[in-house]
């Protein structure tokens, strides 16, 4: 049995690359099971790219009931309830195919079966689970998530919606108002949270629409991207829900918030990442035809810079996406040894897994960040011609930034639940950062005390430095602000941006070492360039980031110390990063798309 691990224990431990799973690993019945949401895609989804731009609700509507009767819509919900009970990963492969070409599709898509579906499979009563879960899974009801308020976005838990229990003591009357619900314009299941009274926190219900009065809906929200997914604000005047339908327990709305929050999290970088994949092999087709000076502008060194820095973080996102989505499988299956049920465990395993989730959104949505923008430029002004299929793509990568909850909210949870998991005792971050602090003259001196057994000992090396450093800036901004650092944002989100970019980093070495056992150094040239390519922008970023936190938590000695050791620990790659980039680029060039998929 595989030992079991703890979400978070990266920073702290070694990885093998032999425990790690990665795109290439998915067995045969995986593939057909990709090939059949490919083949619904390129049927229902790519021929209509346009028509997905002028409003169309319907057509998403009528897209995901179709899908629903394909059984995409049920992944994740166990059979006894009409679902595939898919593992975890393989859920999130064929979100992120289901999700590459649209926007509007991913978003309705995302909504209904990650956080429209598990607050009501991790928190509904049995009774609850048998109506509401069979129909979903089938798209005969499509679900939304009513959680934000006027006044209550990122503080969830300040909602003013209203809970009153009847006299009879049978049902619960709503009132409040809800904004920004996707789906909202053609759903039937409702998941909605309020307060009861005067209690502490929110607790989560879920209703049919149909058998409700006092319901009603805003008119669509004019929006800069996503134009035909569904997005209205809900309005709820004294309805009336059955006691039976309240999800989990009173006061433990804001937990259910939070825990579903996590599987959205990490499955919004499925969808991103797949999206940015297609984008980029729209570009690449672009910059062959798209001549200038009498040369494909995929010739020039600019445009092949562009493409390389793409693909690298393409590859590494995916590299940490199923890197993670294994763990959570496999903790999920230690759990269930243990006598937890499948439903519990897979809870269990995603609260476990929450800084991983949190790394997975930022990083997703800056990915979809960096290629949206870049394909923008690859094709010049023709790239902001609505004609083309990466201005909406550009402006439908905006919104994943901000929901599931803000990047800046995301980067400051990755370190505040770190060192939550450091005061239980559940990770020793403090003895590590401990052990690192009486390392630090012989890293001043230059000296390793690592000495990696990899074929890429330099990149391995690398990263060891990077979880140092990570680690070093948490204890020095620990030492400096004690408990008071949850209020030094700026301070909390550079350190989570060396946090994410180790995962990252590692993720992508790990995966690039596996591929170099089972197919040689020879066949991996691309593979090992890009993981470069990534990690050299790691270690670039890292330098800004920890000299930023050591100018503002020290001075005189100590800080003149601190900035050596940091430049120590993110010494560049001794490598030619231009070539390195050419070379990757003129794979892409020489496959006519990216290729490192399946």
């Amino acid at each position: 049995m595989i030992k079991e691990k703890k979400g978070g224990s990266f920073l702290i431990e070694e990885s093998d690359f032999k425990t790690i799973f990665i795109l290439e690993d998915f067995d045969e019945t995986s593939k057909e099971m990709l090939n059949a949401t490919k083949e619904f895609v390129a049927k229902e989804i790519y021929p209509n790219i346009k028509e997905l731009e002028n409003h169309n609700y319907d057509l998403v509507e009528s897209i995901m009931r179709k899908a629903g009767e394909l059984g995409l819509l049920g992944l994740n919900i166990p059979e006894e309830y009409g679902g595939f009970g898919m593992g975890f990963n393989l859920s999130m492969l064929i979100c992120g195919e289901m999700s590459a070409y649209s926007g509007s599709v991913a978003t309705a898509y995302g909504a209904h079966t990650g956080i429209g579906t598990y607050p009501i499979l991790y928190y509904g009563t049995e009774e609850v689970k048998k109506e509401f879960l069979p129909k979903i899974a089938s798209g005969e009801w499509i679900s939304c998530y009513n959680l934000t308020e006027p006044n209550a976005g990122s503080d969830a838990n300040s909602g003013t919606t209203k809970a009153i229990l009847s006299k009879d003591g049978k049902s619960y009357q709503i009132t409040g108002q809800k904004i920004w619900i996707s789906n909202a314009g053609f759903a039937e299941v409702f998941i909605v949270f309020a307060r009861i009274e005067d209690d502490k926190n929110i607790t989560g219900f879920v209703l049919n629409k149909s058998k409700s009065e006092g319901l009603t809906l805003g008119d669509e929200e004019k929006k800069l991207g996503l134009n035909s997914s569904s997005t209205r604000q809900v309005f709820y005047d004294k309805t009336i829900i059955p006691i039976n339908q309240i999800l989990g327990d009173r006061n433990g709305g804001f937990k259910i918030a939070m825990n579903a929050l996590n599987v959205g999290r990490i499955k919004l970088c499925a969808a991103t990442t797949a999206a940015a994949e297609k984008v980029l092999n729209i570009s690449i087709e672009y910059a062959s035809q798209r001549k200038q000076f009498k040369n494909a502008i995929i010739n020039y060194g600019a445009i092949k810079e562009k493409l390389a820095n793409m693909a690298s973080k393409i590859y590494c996102s995916n590299a940490a996406l199923y890197r993670a989505g294994n763990d959570i499988e496999i903790k999920i299956e230690q759990l269930i040894s243990k006598g937890l049920n499948k439903t519990e465990a897979k809870l269990e395993s995603l609260l476990s897994y929450a800084v991983e989730c949190a790394i997975m959104k930022v990083n997703g949505s800056e990915v979809i960040k960096l290629v949206s923008d870049e394909a923008i430029q690859i094709h010049g002004g023709m790239g902001y011609s609505a004609d083309t299929l990466v201005e909406p793509a550009y402006r439908d990568a905006r919104i994943s930034r901000i929901y599931e909850g803000t990047n800046e909210i995301n980067r400051m949870l990755i370190v505040e639940m770190m060192l939550k998991k450091a005061i239980k005792k559940e990770l020793n971050i403090f003895n590590k950062i401990k052990s690192i602090q009486k390392e630090l003259p012989l890293i001043i001196m230059g000296v390793n005390i690592n000495t990696p057994s990899s074929k890429l000992k330099s990149e391995k090396l690398a990263v060891y430095k990077l979880k140092k450093l990570a680690l070093l800036m948490l204890g020095v901004a620990v030492s400096k602000y004690k408990a008071k650092l949850v209020k030094e944002q700026e301070i909390l989100m550079r350190i989570a941006d060396l946090i994410i970019e180790t995962y990252i980093a590692e993720s992508a070495l790990l995966k690039t070492e596996k591929l170099i056992e089972k197919k040689g150094l020879i066949q991996c040239d691309t593979e090992i360039n890009m993981t470069r390519n990534n990690l050299q922008n790691a270690l670039s970023l890292a330098k800004n980031s920890s000299e930023e936190v050591i100018m503002a938590t020290t001075n005189g000695l100590k800080k003149r110390l601190l900035i050596s050791i940091s430049k120590q620990l993110t010494y560049p790659l001794n490598c030619n990063i231009k070539e390195i980039r050419r070379r990757i680029a003129e794979r892409l060039q020489a496959d006519n798309k990216y290729s490192f998929s399946i």
